[in-house]
């Protein structure tokens, strides 16, 4: 399905973002702790193991590098070429590159799906469609774990990046819409006043 001019465009240019400071987003994300994350979406996994995981907007490949150090079979997914790159050399992988715009997943393959930070790049308008593509790609049973920086319902374009920021109830509808059943979720860093949580983490299933 055709998307509207605007939405390539912010896509487009939060690609270019990306792309433009690769380097620099590895090395500063590279040692970020996201163990509970992790954990999140693999202690929720029903089939046995190793799983099959899309780690949706992988980046450079640091999440592909641990799911596949816990003996998991990870496929990498990210929309700059640059990336890509990195996460193939970084983790070993299979990395995929695709515009979240231009998804075209195979049915029923993967146990889980790891949206780490990435989710909130989609705009309202093209949300649902994605949600269903993820949704699709899942075997039933299979889990969706998504991070997100929160916020009150407000899209906008911080520098030259392109972000959503949902609270949970509004985020909740989407998922719900998709066809997911909510298994839990929970604010980020763990251990603070939830004014100082700013990512909202939520955990889900294909139930049928």
């Amino acid at each position: 399905m055709m998307t509207s001019k605007s939405d390539q465009s912010r896509t487009k240019d939060t690609v270019a973002h990306y792309s433009s400071r690769a380097k620099e987003f590895w090395e500063d994300t590279k040692d970020h702790d996201v163990s509970q994350n992790i954990e999140a979406l693999l202690t929720q996994i029903r089939s046995e193991p190793p799983f099959r995981i899309l780690d949706f907007g992988c980046g450079p490949g640091r999440d592909l590098a641990r799911f596949k150090s816990l003996g998991h079979t990870p496929i990498g997914l990210d929309g700059s070429a640059e990336f890509v790159a990195m996460a193939r050399e970084h983790s070993g992988c299979e990395v995929w590159q695709h515009l979240f715009h231009e998804l075209d997943l195979p049915s029923s393959t993967f146990d889980g799906v790891f949206a780490n930070a990435s989710l909130f790049h989609v705009s309202t308008a093209y949300l649902p469609r994605v949600l269903s593509a993820l949704y699709q790609s899942l075997r039933v049973g299979g889990v969706l774990f998504s991070s997100n920086p929160r916020g009150d319902n407000q899209e906008q374009f911080d520098g030259s990046r392109f972000g959503a920021y949902h609270d949970l109830n509004t985020w909740r509808s989407y998922v719900t819409d998709a066809g997911f059943v909510e298994i839990d979720h929970y604010y980020r860093p763990a251990g603070l006043p939830r004014d100082e949580q700013p990512w909202l983490a939520t955990v889900w299933r294909k139930a049928r």
